[in-house]
């Protein structure tokens, strides 16, 4: 408060002023503490609102106010701010049905709605009651569709929403935030204005001429500029359904056929236009089973509307036209025939459930792991073939049949050359890269027994044999050149790995699936091993959360087998028989998870 002299001669208008500064003080000292917190809150989360948010702080009274995180994304264009998430931070309604949002207000007496289109440059503005004319707002960039969301540049958004609620929505570009007062409008008036329509093209929203009435044709007094459809929407009632197409523009004359035996109604308004594309529609379920419009040579245009007569009984059919709403209605009588909806909503929720669970279940991703590398060999043969030469061929050969056999699998590689990767690490670049199945690649070695031959697979698993017992302590031994590896895997136990195996009981079944049918691949008639599916706590299948094999190619130790393993036409042999195992696993596994989609009830 600016400071005052005193003036003996107005004694009074000084007790005044004093009470009123004093009452300035306990009032807004309160409010400017808050204010001032507010804006140390804001500036201390926005360090944390991450790549893809900011933050927007608003104030809607008197020591009133929220600040609340709105989603995005960083673009080259700059911050794209979600839509629905900024309407939502702004204690706003909206539906978005993939191309178009719509969102409500109601902070005074009208409510009025925003709707906008992907690739539009206009937002439509108008009341719910329609009792007020509608305002075209021109954006400054049109809205996009970015990870099924409707978005726009932050800077754009704000003056949309400053422009529709009478109310400052501002980006502060420096610090990536957006302020927002809810209080009272804007006292000028004018931002309201922006963009509405004046008498002429208000008049044409209630035209004077009434209504037509319901039949096969109506017509109504020509007007000068086509009408545009913007929307159709269908409502669904107990005994039939409501179709309204919302127009901008004069009433026109309208052709109105009633459903032929094929179960097709049309629609043709002359001096019309509208964008096809936008306006062509497809229903799941219920009466209407598509909409598809078409521009007509001589000005019109047409909609054809399909029904689904063999589910649903047609009674009757009507059109009229609502003058209030500037609206062409066509209204459907129906007797439902049950069994047939039931039928037909049985398959579309099967259909549904379908393209969910094979985008979900789909084996689209496939990890290969080479064991060892870098300072760790691995097993050593008795001509020095080096355990992580032989399988980062194997592992490199499985990956090109893969990419060979399956172009939709991607391939994902533990390691591409000589290089040490800690175990725990392996399984985590599965993880991060949305691996389906992990498939870890290893020759084996007995020390003092040079006969023993023949490949084995393994599961994670508590060791059921001694024998399982040494080829895992040999496996886990590269710990020992991992750093910190004591904290690593502090606690890896056979207790820890019992526990291990319980929390990863969902992939068990696929794990031992996998593992027999890449075995069976691998069977070899000089195998003297024991053929079958082993178990034993590997460390590199301690941590990727999908089904996982380890697969023992064979033994360096026996000097047959290392000629075999060193040799690399062998090696491709190998990799081929292991990508025929995965073949056989998923071939049963998708037809599983295709049978097991389609028991719905």
């Amino acid at each position: 408060m600016l400071p005052f002299k005193a003036d003996p001669m107005h004694s009074d208008d000084i007790q005044l002023r004093i009470m009123k500064d004093s009452f300035s003080r306990q009032f807004f000292r309160p409010l400017g503490l808050l204010l001032l917190l507010m804006l140390f809150s804001s500036a201390a989360m926005a360090e944390s609102a991450g790549p893809n948010a900011i933050f927007l702080r608003v104030v809607s009274g008197p020591a009133q106010g929220y600040t609340i995180k709105v989603q995005g994304a960083p673009t080259a264009r700059g911050f794209l701010v979600d839509l629905a998430s900024l309407a939502r931070a702004l204690r706003l309604g909206s539906v978005f049905d993939g191309r178009r949002m719509q969102i409500d207000e109601a902070f005074g007496e009208t409510v009025t709605s925003c709707i906008l289109d992907a690739g539009s440059d206009f937002a439509v503005i108008g009341s719910a009651a329609g009792d007020t004319p509608k305002r075209l707002i021109q954006l400054g960039s049109a809205p996009v569709i970015l990870q099924n969301r409707l978005s726009m540049p932050v800077e754009q958004a704000c003056r949309m929403f400053t422009l529709w609620l009478g109310r400052p929505v501002r980006y502060v570009t420096p610090e990536s935030r957006i302020d927002a007062s809810l209080g009272s409008r804007f006292p000028d008036a004018s931002l309201q204005a922006v963009g509405k329509l004046d008498s002429d093209a208000a008049s044409l929203k209630s035209p004077q001429s009434s209504a037509p009435s319901a039949g096969d044709s109506t017509s109504a007094q020509p007007l000068s500029g086509k009408t545009v459809i913007d929307d159709i929407q269908v409502e669904t009632r107990a005994n039939g359904i409501v179709m309204r197409f919302a127009a901008t523009g004069g009433m026109r004359r309208v052709s109105f056929l009633r459903p032929d035996g094929s179960g097709n109604l049309y629609l043709t308004i002359e001096n019309a236009t509208g964008d096809p594309a936008r306006l062509t529609k497809s229903y799941a379920g219920g009466v209407v089973r598509s909409i598809t419009p078409t521009l007509l040579d001589g000005g019109a245009m047409q909609f054809t509307i399909a029904l689904n007569a063999p589910a649903y009984r047609i009674k009757s059919s009507s059109f009229r036209y609502d003058p209030l709403k500037n609206d062409y209605v066509i209204s459907i009588m129906n007797d439902v025939d049950v069994e047939a909806i039931h039928l037909s909503e049985k398959e579309r929720r099967i259909q549904e459930r379908l393209s969910r669970d094979v985008n979900k279940w789909k084996l689209d991703a496939v990890v290969i792991d080479a064991g060892h590398g870098g300072k760790d060999p691995g097993a050593i043969g008795t001509r020095g073939t080096r355990e992580k030469d032989v399988v980062l061929n194997v592992a490199q050969d499985l990956g090109m049949f893969i990419r060979q056999k399956w172009p939709d699998v991607r391939v994902i590689y533990t390691r591409k050359d000589d290089t040490f990767i800690p175990l725990k690490e392996r399984g985590q670049v599965a993880n991060r890269y949305g691996g389906k199945l992990f498939v870890s690649i290893h020759c084996n070695s007995t020390a003092g027994n040079s006969r023993v031959r023949g490949p084995e697979v393994y599961i994670l698993g508590p060791h059921k044999t001694d024998a399982s017992l040494k080829v895992a302590m040999f496996e886990n031994s590269v710990i020992t050149e991992e750093e910190n590896a004591a904290e690593s895997y502090k606690g890896f136990s056979d207790e820890y790995l019992i526990m291990s195996s319980m929390a990863q009981s969902a992939f068990a079944t696929q794990s031992t699936e996998m593992a027999q049918d890449v075995l069976r691949g691998l069977s070899r008639s000089s195998s003297n091993n024991g053929l079958g599916v082993r178990q034993a706590g590997f460390m590199v299948l301690w941590t990727p959360s999908m089904p996982s094999i380890l697969v023992e190619t064979g033994y360096l130790s026996n000097p047959a087998e290392e000629s075999m393993l060193r040799d690399r036409k062998e090696q491709t042999s190998i990799a081929y028989e292991i990508f025929q195992g995965l073949q056989l696993y998923r071939a049963s596994y998708e037809s599983r998870m295709t049978a097991s989609a389609r028991a719905v009830d």
